[in-house]
Formats: structure tokens, C-alpha cells, sequence
């Protein structure tokens, strides 16, 4: 890349976060929830829950496994997951499903049976738990999936294709680690056909665009937010 490319990119990042500084420090600091959709809300929230629990799976099998970073690099990833999906609770004026439950406790009584499930199942071996983790991963594909259905929100749209995307890396991450240890990974949510269109893309961009394209959409936002 030519010195002119470079310092035109830089130039234009450097815009870009200053235009998004002017403008979000006009914006008012929380939204209406009546704004949302009964379907929107009860994504917002489940999800929230949802990466709590791929977060607490991971950090159980760190402490089971401590040989293998795989989970507790993977574990500190769904917490900046549960992070962002936090903020759009805040934004709307939601009511945290979290709250003060520690790691292992969840409100939604079907997570929480799915989570003991895995628990059990993930204890029996190593390559048990990275099954676990890559069928944490496929499932939470399935429902971000679903829930970017109900949704026309720009930033919780932006941040569902953010967790698609991560959820996504993490599963090409449990793929790899189980090839190293002489295993060839089936899908057990996924069809056949997005499973390998994911294991094949990039851990750059995932199957949802470039960085850049994230960064143009989210100032796109942030002018239909001020001007909405």
C-alpha cells in the first residue's frame, strides 16, 4: 500500500471517530422501549442470558481443562459479548435478566437446564467439552440468526451481526482445536451447507462483511439515530 493510500485511511478514520464523538455527545442517553417490539425484547433479553451461559460453560471447562486456553480465551470473548448486549438493555430501559446471578445461575429455566445438560456432558473428556463448546456456538448461530429476523433496530441489529460474528469465530476456534486432537467435527445444529460456508470464511470478516463496512454502517446509525 502507497504512503497516499495510507494516510488517505487514516485520514478517514480519523474523521469518522470524530464525527462519531460530535454526535454522541448530542444523543440522548437512553430510548424508549415502547420503541420495541414484544419479539425484539424477548431477543434482547434471552441473549443477554445466552452468551452468559457460553461464558460460564467456557470458564467451567478453564478451570477442568487449565491445560488448554481454548476456553478461557473463548470465555473472555462471551463476556464482551454479554457486555454488549448489557448496553442495549441499558439503552432501552430494560430489566437485566442477569442481575446479581453468579456464574452457573440463570433465570430462564430452559438455559439453565441446557446449562447443567452441558456441564455434564462437557466433563467427561476434553474432546467432550470442545464438542460442547462448538455445539454452544452453532446453537447460538441459530438463535442470533432468528432473532435479526424480528429486528430493524440499527444498533441492536449491529450488535446481533457482531455476535454472529464472533459466534462464528469461536466455532472455526473449537473446529481447529478438536482437528488437533484427531478429530473431524460433525455439526449438530447447523446444516451441512452453512456449516462449511463458515468453517471456510475468514476469521476477519466472517460471512457478514469487512471491518469497514461494520464502521460505514455504524456512522450510517448514528446519522439515522440523530436524525430519528
Amino acid at each position: 500500500m502507497t504512503l497516499m493510500k495510507r494516510t488517505t485511511i487514516r485520514s478517514i478514520v480519523v474523521a469518522l471517530a470524530l464525527l462519531s464523538i460530535s454526535l454522541t455527545s448530542i444523543l440522548p442517553a437512553t430510548a424508549e422501549p415502547n420503541n420495541l417490539s414484544d419479539e425484539e425484547i424477548a431477543g434482547i433479553l434471552f441473549m443477554r442470558e445466552e452468551e452468559k451461559l457460553a461464558r460460564d460453560v467456557y470458564l467451567f471447562f478453564a478451570d477442568l481443562y487449565p491445560s488448554y486456553d481454548i476456553f478461557t480465551n473463548i470465555a473472555s470473548s462471551e463476556q464482551k459479548h454479554m457486555d454488549s448486549v448489557k448496553r442495549i438493555i441499558d439503552w432501552y430501559g430494560l430489566d437485566d435478566p442477569v442481575g446479581d446471578n453468579e456464574i452457573g445461575e440463570f433465570t430462564d429455566d430452559s438455559l439453565q437446564d441446557l446449562y447443567n445438560a452441558l456441564i455434564d456432558k462437557g466433563s467427561q473428556s476434553l474432546i467432550e467439552g470442545l464438542n460442547v463448546g462448538a455445539a454452544i456456538e452453532e446453537i447460538d448461530i441459530l438463535d442470533i440468526e432468528q432473532y435479526l429476523e424480528f429486528t430493524d433496530e440499527w444498533m441492536i441489529n449491529r450488535v446481533y451481526n457482531n455476535l454472529l460474528d464472533g459466534s462464528e469465530n469461536h466455532l472455526r476456534a473449537f473446529v481447529k482445536e478438536l482437528s488437533m486432537q484427531g478429530v473431524t467435527y460433525q455439526p449438530q445444529y447447523l446444516d451441512d451447507d452453512t456449516f462449511n460456508d463458515i468453517i471456510g470464511a475468514g476469521s476477519d470478516s466472517g460471512r457478514n462483511g469487512s471491518n469497514w463496512s461494520g464502521l460505514f454502517d455504524w456512522v450510517r446509525g448514528l446519522f439515522r439515530w440523530h436524525r430519528g
